[in-house]
């Protein structure tokens, strides 16, 4: 639940307004706006290219928001109303015209979906980050050294020796698919980056706001057909897998100019310093606790976790942090984790592993795949599909929290401007692009307990 940081019209005491306007003017509050696209449940084919584009923009208007608002300290002490005249009030005027042609789009060639208005108001949430960094960009002894102001912050982090066990495996059935199939396709040493994303923007440029490390198929931008995936190269060891990996990169805020320090999803959205290759990347597809999986058909695509979750809330996230030594016993969703001396920071994202057995996508890019129950069962109608673990390893050193990040910088996921970093907002995309002969290799390997490549 969002917090609206200004008071109602029984809140008014001056204490109150005062802390409001100081949050503000310390830059510690980012936009919350409702997720347009989270809510449409169904887009017809003839509307989805211009539905595509509106909901990029609106993304777009999000972070212009943010940024002004980052950017405005002064203005906002100034004035308190600054904020909401010029900033909120404003963004719901655009929202609400975009929203408009999406429903108008819909409505030409189907029933024009109701109430999409009510999604075009956004707030202002106040993230708790005041004196550890944060959104403070007034420089002084409390500011992340090797950041732009917007994230992370001390608080961000987490101790992994201190944090109780909280790791579950369902148990296996006897009828369970214990295969292994393994695709080895790289750290993405062709240093392959771009802050598109195609299964959400597709045909628009930085529709991700983030940049993202891609391996496996080599033709990876927003403008990539499913034709143009099929007749690429790929970084993978097995040529039949052409198939799409893609996450949001992780930098260590050391203050490196990267090649993009100056670009949209870069520096210019507040991700910066130096990104990461992981020392190692394993993309594993498992089976079902519950019995057999069936093959997953080509081009579908899946995403796992919400690149929104720190202002969306947590019902799509799906992060996973841990360090080695520690995975089997501890997985952090909302905290970077602060590994020991010897052990390396891990990133795993265990992806939904049943389909509708109709849809390679579905509107919000959601509904057509989900997840199985505490006790590993598909829901009604879904079958079970290899489930793809991808395990990310980095060997980065925890930061110094102590002094933010000033003796030993913190590291980072790359995020929209106003997710500010946080940890919860980690997530992976795959775009299925198997021949069909290794898809029936690797679910004849799954349903009979081998582990091949």
């Amino acid at each position: 639940m969002a917090v609206n940081i200004y008071a109602s019209a029984d809140e008014t005491s001056s204490s109150k307004g005062s802390a409001q306007n100081q949050a503000l003017a310390a830059g510690t509050s980012t936009i919350d706006c409702p997720d347009v696209g989270q809510r449409l449940t169904s887009v017809p084919a003839q509307a989805k290219a211009q539905v595509d584009k509106e909901l990029a923009l609106l993304d777009k208007q999000i972070s212009e928001a943010y940024q002004r608002l980052s950017t405005s300290q002064k203005a906002i002490q100034q004035d308190p109303n600054f904020a909401q005249n010029a900033i909120v009030g404003p963004l719901k005027d655009k929202r609400k015209a975009t929203i408009d042609r999406i429903a108008i789009a819909i409505g030409r060639v189907a029933a024009k979906p109701q109430g999409l208005d009510a999604l075009a108001a956004c707030t202002l949430r106040a993230t708790g980050n005041a004196g550890q960094g944060g959104n403070n960009n007034q420089g002084g002894n409390d500011t992340n050294a090797g950041g732009t102001g917007n994230g992370p912050v001390a608080a961000d982090f987490v101790d992994i020796t201190k944090v109780k066990s909280n790791v579950r495996t369902p148990a296996r059935s006897a009828k369970a698919s214990k295969g292994v199939f393994v695709s080895k396709c790289g750290v993405n040493a062709n240093k392959l980056y771009n802050s598109d994303n195609v299964i959400v923007a597709p045909g628009v440029t930085n529709g991700a706001h983030h940049v993202h490390d891609y391996v496996g198929n080599q033709d990876n931008d927003a403008f990539s057909s499913d034709q143009d995936f099929a007749k690429a190269g790929t970084s993978c060891q097995n040529k039949g897998d052409k198939s799409s990996y893609y996450w949001p990169v992780l930098r260590l805020q050391d203050g490196t100019k990267e090649f993009d320090a100056g670009k949209q999803g870069g520096g210019a959205e507040g991700n910066t310093g130096r990104i990461l290759t992981a020392k190692k990347a394993t993309l594993d597809f498992v089976g079902s606790p519950r019995g057999k999986v069936v093959a997953m058909p080509k081009f579908l695509r899946i995403i796992t976790g919400d690149a929104k979750a720190f202002v969306n809330g947590t019902a799509n996230a799906n992060a996973s942090w841990s360090c080695t030594g520690f995975e089997n016993k501890v997985q952090l969703k909302d905290k970077y984790p602060l590994c020991p001396s010897g052990s390396d920071v891990v990133r795993t994202f265990k992806f939904q592993s049943c389909w509708d057995s109709r849809n390679i996508d579905s509107a919000n890019h959601r509904t057509h795949v989900a997840f199985a129950d505490a006790g590993g069962n598909c829901p009604t109608g879904f079958k079970a599909i290899p489930q793809l673990v991808q395990r990310l390893v980095y060997d980065v050193d925890a930061p110094s929290v102590k002094d933010n990040g000033k003796t030993r910088p913190f590291f980072s996921l790359d995020s929209f401007p106003e997710q500010q970093h946080k940890p919860v907002t980690d997530h992976g995309d795959f775009i299925n692009v198997f021949d069909a002969k290794l898809m029936n290799k690797a679910v004849q390997c799954i349903n009979t307990g081998r582990k091949c490549s």
